[in-house]
């Protein structure tokens, strides 16, 4: 058994999801739920997160955040 708190072993050929990809989908959801200012928001804290540490991941939030912002006019 593993220990608390540790992944399991990837299974060959899978795809790693990363809790971005996470939640990305999650806020995607929110927002097609109908809460479009929320997943805004959220997706604006993310990136104020990653601005620093993970261009990558700043960008996939940043990109989100520019689609839903055209949601709320």
């Amino acid at each position: 058994m593993s220990e608390p708190g540790s992944m399991p072993p990837a299974l060959p050929g899978a795809s790693r999801t990363t809790l971005d990809d996470l939640l990305l989908a999650s806020l995607s959801a929110l927002a097609a739920a109908g809460e479009v200012e929320q997943a805004c928001r959220l997706a604006g804290q993310a990136c104020a997160l990653h601005r620093s540490s993970d261009a990558r991941a700043w960008n996939r939030f940043n990109s989100l955040l520019h689609r839903l912002s055209r949601q709320t006019e």
